[in-house]
Protein backbone atom coordinates (compact mmCIF):
# COMPACT_ATOMS: atom_id res chain seq x y z
CA UNK A 1 0.00 0.00 0.00
CA UNK A 2 1.45 3.47 -1.02
CA UNK A 3 2.18 5.75 1.65
CA UNK A 4 0.94 9.49 0.77
CA UNK A 5 3.01 12.38 2.49
CA UNK A 6 1.70 15.95 2.14
CA UNK A 7 4.55 18.29 2.54
CA UNK A 8 3.13 21.70 2.94
CA UNK A 9 4.20 24.79 1.01
CA UNK A 10 3.55 28.24 1.29
CA UNK A 11 -0.28 27.73 0.00
CA UNK A 12 0.55 24.68 -1.96
CA UNK A 13 0.90 20.74 -1.11
CA UNK A 14 3.01 18.46 -2.57
CA UNK A 15 2.97 15.00 -1.97
CA UNK A 16 5.63 11.82 -1.23
CA UNK A 17 4.48 8.87 -2.74
CA UNK A 18 6.36 6.13 -0.66
CA UNK A 19 5.72 2.01 -1.89
CA UNK A 20 8.92 0.16 -2.67
CA UNK A 21 10.21 3.43 -4.40
CA UNK A 22 9.55 6.89 -3.85
CA UNK A 23 8.34 10.04 -5.65
CA UNK A 24 7.74 13.59 -5.21
CA UNK A 25 4.57 15.54 -6.76
CA UNK A 26 5.62 18.93 -7.00
CA UNK A 27 8.05 20.81 -5.64
CA UNK A 28 6.33 23.23 -3.50
CA UNK A 29 7.72 27.38 -3.33
CA UNK A 30 11.15 27.93 -4.56
CA UNK A 31 14.27 27.77 -1.57
CA UNK A 32 12.71 24.80 0.84
CA UNK A 33 14.80 22.34 0.57
CA UNK A 34 15.43 22.25 4.55
CA UNK A 35 11.77 21.97 5.38
CA UNK A 36 12.01 19.32 3.04
CA UNK A 37 14.91 17.57 4.23
CA UNK A 38 13.28 17.36 7.67
CA UNK A 39 10.20 16.11 6.48
CA UNK A 40 12.06 13.09 5.26
CA UNK A 41 13.61 13.21 8.67
CA UNK A 42 10.46 12.79 10.41
CA UNK A 43 8.77 9.59 8.19
CA UNK A 44 12.46 7.98 8.42
CA UNK A 45 13.84 8.63 5.00
CA UNK A 46 16.79 9.80 3.42
CA UNK A 47 17.35 11.93 0.33
CA UNK A 48 18.25 9.97 -2.03
CA UNK A 49 14.79 7.62 -1.44
CA UNK A 50 13.30 10.37 -3.79
CA UNK A 51 13.78 8.85 -7.57
CA UNK A 52 11.54 11.37 -9.24
CA UNK A 53 10.47 15.25 -8.62
CA UNK A 54 7.16 14.64 -10.88
CA UNK A 55 5.92 18.63 -11.70
CA UNK A 56 2.39 18.65 -12.45
CA UNK A 57 2.51 22.17 -14.10
CA UNK A 58 5.06 24.90 -14.56
CA UNK A 59 3.68 27.53 -12.48
CA UNK A 60 6.29 29.07 -9.61
CA UNK A 61 4.39 27.32 -6.96
CA UNK A 62 4.55 24.11 -8.40
CA UNK A 63 7.93 23.55 -9.76
CA UNK A 64 10.11 26.22 -7.92
CA UNK A 65 11.25 24.08 -5.30
CA UNK A 66 12.44 21.85 -7.73
CA UNK A 67 15.98 22.38 -8.22
CA UNK A 68 16.69 22.45 -4.37
CA UNK A 69 15.28 19.43 -4.01
CA UNK A 70 17.29 18.13 -6.95
CA UNK A 71 19.91 19.06 -5.51
CA UNK A 72 19.30 17.48 -2.35
CA UNK A 73 17.87 14.62 -3.22
CA UNK A 74 19.58 13.73 -6.77
CA UNK A 75 15.93 12.69 -8.06
CA UNK A 76 14.94 13.26 -11.51
CA UNK A 77 13.04 16.16 -12.60
CA UNK A 78 9.80 15.21 -14.87
CA UNK A 79 7.72 17.62 -17.12
CA UNK A 80 5.74 17.95 -20.14
CA UNK A 81 6.97 19.04 -22.87
CA UNK A 82 4.42 21.73 -23.53
CA UNK A 83 5.68 23.51 -19.46
CA UNK A 84 9.53 22.51 -19.36
CA UNK A 85 10.66 25.56 -21.00
CA UNK A 86 8.92 27.66 -17.43
CA UNK A 87 10.99 26.31 -15.73
CA UNK A 88 14.12 25.46 -18.03
CA UNK A 89 14.16 28.78 -18.76
CA UNK A 90 12.56 30.28 -15.54
CA UNK A 91 9.73 31.91 -17.07
CA UNK A 92 7.05 33.44 -15.41
CA UNK A 93 3.95 31.59 -15.67
CA UNK A 94 0.42 32.10 -14.24
CA UNK A 95 -2.67 31.25 -16.17
CA UNK A 96 -5.53 33.69 -17.11
CA UNK A 97 -8.55 34.16 -14.60
CA UNK A 98 -11.36 32.50 -15.63
CA UNK A 99 -14.01 33.02 -12.74
CA UNK A 100 -15.11 36.22 -11.15
CA UNK A 101 -12.51 36.50 -8.00
CA UNK A 102 -10.19 34.73 -10.65
CA UNK A 103 -9.65 38.01 -12.15
CA UNK A 104 -9.60 40.33 -9.76
CA UNK A 105 -7.56 38.13 -7.23
CA UNK A 106 -4.48 37.93 -10.58
CA UNK A 107 -5.06 41.65 -10.76
CA UNK A 108 -4.63 42.41 -6.76
CA UNK A 109 -1.59 39.86 -6.35
CA UNK A 110 0.41 40.37 -9.81
CA UNK A 111 2.48 42.76 -8.59
CA UNK A 112 3.64 40.74 -5.89
CA UNK A 113 3.45 37.55 -7.78
CA UNK A 114 5.42 38.76 -10.64
CA UNK A 115 8.68 39.49 -8.24
CA UNK A 116 8.62 36.04 -6.41
CA UNK A 117 6.97 34.39 -9.17
CA UNK A 118 10.31 33.15 -11.65
CA UNK A 119 10.99 29.35 -10.64
CA UNK A 120 15.42 28.92 -10.09
CA UNK A 121 16.27 26.92 -13.30
CA UNK A 122 16.53 23.71 -13.86
CA UNK A 123 16.52 20.70 -16.50
CA UNK A 124 14.21 18.32 -17.28
CA UNK A 125 15.68 15.14 -17.01
CA UNK A 126 12.31 13.27 -18.71
CA UNK A 127 9.93 15.39 -20.53
CA UNK A 128 6.65 13.85 -21.48
CA UNK A 129 4.78 13.92 -23.91
CA UNK A 130 0.72 12.97 -24.45
CA UNK A 131 1.14 9.35 -23.60
CA UNK A 132 0.92 7.50 -20.14
CA UNK A 133 4.12 7.02 -18.22
CA UNK A 134 3.93 4.05 -15.88
CA UNK A 135 5.53 4.63 -12.31
CA UNK A 136 6.23 0.59 -11.74
CA UNK A 137 10.19 1.14 -12.83
CA UNK A 138 10.16 3.41 -9.57
CA UNK A 139 8.27 1.26 -7.41
CA UNK A 140 4.46 2.54 -7.78
CA UNK A 141 1.51 0.71 -9.06
CA UNK A 142 -0.01 3.88 -11.03
CA UNK A 143 0.62 6.03 -14.10
CA UNK A 144 1.32 9.72 -14.85
CA UNK A 145 -0.91 11.00 -16.99
CA UNK A 146 -1.96 13.92 -19.64
CA UNK A 147 -4.06 16.43 -18.19
CA UNK A 148 -4.26 19.83 -19.73
CA UNK A 149 -6.49 22.48 -19.31
CA UNK A 150 -4.95 24.78 -16.29
CA UNK A 151 -1.93 25.00 -18.64
CA UNK A 152 -1.42 23.16 -21.57
CA UNK A 153 1.61 20.34 -20.14
CA UNK A 154 -0.22 19.63 -17.29
CA UNK A 155 -0.33 16.13 -15.30
CA UNK A 156 -1.61 14.21 -12.83
CA UNK A 157 -0.57 10.97 -10.85
CA UNK A 158 -3.26 8.43 -10.43
CA UNK A 159 -2.32 5.27 -8.49
CA UNK A 160 -3.93 1.94 -9.03
CA UNK A 161 -5.73 2.01 -5.66
CA UNK A 162 -7.75 5.02 -6.83
CA UNK A 163 -5.83 8.17 -5.50
CA UNK A 164 -5.27 10.89 -8.30
CA UNK A 165 -2.84 13.51 -7.51
CA UNK A 166 -4.03 16.55 -10.06
CA UNK A 167 -2.02 19.78 -9.34
CA UNK A 168 -4.88 22.59 -10.25
CA UNK A 169 -6.86 20.59 -12.12
CA UNK A 170 -9.10 21.24 -9.04
CA UNK A 171 -8.34 23.79 -5.71
CA UNK A 172 -9.79 23.59 -2.05
CA UNK A 173 -8.32 26.25 0.03
CA UNK A 174 -8.72 29.99 0.45
CA UNK A 175 -7.54 32.58 -1.01
CA UNK A 176 -8.97 29.87 -4.49
CA UNK A 177 -12.59 29.19 -2.75
CA UNK A 178 -14.18 27.46 0.34
CA UNK A 179 -14.79 24.14 -0.90
CA UNK A 180 -13.23 21.90 -3.54
CA UNK A 181 -14.15 23.38 -7.18
CA UNK A 182 -12.77 23.70 -10.41
CA UNK A 183 -9.57 26.32 -10.28
CA UNK A 184 -10.49 29.96 -11.21
CA UNK A 185 -7.13 30.12 -13.15
CA UNK A 186 -7.12 28.38 -16.26
CA UNK A 187 -6.01 28.01 -20.25
CA UNK A 188 -8.43 26.31 -21.41
CA UNK A 189 -11.28 25.05 -19.41
CA UNK A 190 -13.32 22.90 -21.73
CA UNK A 191 -10.19 21.26 -22.47
CA UNK A 192 -9.46 21.24 -18.32
CA UNK A 193 -13.17 19.24 -18.14
CA UNK A 194 -12.16 16.59 -20.46
CA UNK A 195 -9.09 15.88 -18.57
CA UNK A 196 -11.14 15.84 -15.61
CA UNK A 197 -13.38 13.27 -17.73
CA UNK A 198 -10.27 11.09 -18.33
CA UNK A 199 -9.53 11.15 -14.43
CA UNK A 200 -13.25 9.66 -13.29
CA UNK A 201 -12.79 7.14 -16.12
CA UNK A 202 -9.09 5.95 -15.07
CA UNK A 203 -10.87 5.28 -11.59
CA UNK A 204 -10.08 8.08 -9.50
CA UNK A 205 -11.51 7.83 -6.45
CA UNK A 206 -10.21 10.28 -3.75
CA UNK A 207 -8.83 13.59 -5.08
CA UNK A 208 -5.52 15.43 -3.86
CA UNK A 209 -5.26 19.01 -5.30
CA UNK A 210 -1.97 21.02 -5.45
CA UNK A 211 -3.78 23.90 -2.79
CA UNK A 212 -5.74 22.41 0.04
CA UNK A 213 -6.76 18.82 1.33
CA UNK A 214 -7.67 15.92 -0.30
CA UNK A 215 -11.77 15.16 -1.27
CA UNK A 216 -13.58 12.30 -2.64
CA UNK A 217 -14.10 12.69 -6.74
CA UNK A 218 -17.73 13.32 -6.18
CA UNK A 219 -17.30 16.71 -4.75
CA UNK A 220 -15.92 17.86 -7.84
CA UNK A 221 -18.24 15.88 -11.02
CA UNK A 222 -21.30 18.73 -10.23
CA UNK A 223 -19.07 21.31 -11.63
CA UNK A 224 -18.39 19.08 -15.14
CA UNK A 225 -22.36 19.94 -16.61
Amino acid sequence: MTQIIPFKSGINTSYILKDEGAVLVDGGMPWNGKSFSKLLLHHGMVPEDIQLIILTHGDFDHCGGSKDIQNLTGAKIVMHEKDRTHLEESIFHWPEGVTPWGKISRTLFMPIVKKIGVPPSAKVDIVLDDNDFSLKEYGLQGKIVYTPGHTYGSISVILDSGEAFVGCLAHNRLPFGFRPKLPIYALDLDLLKESWIKVINMGATTIYPGHGNPFPLEKITKYLN
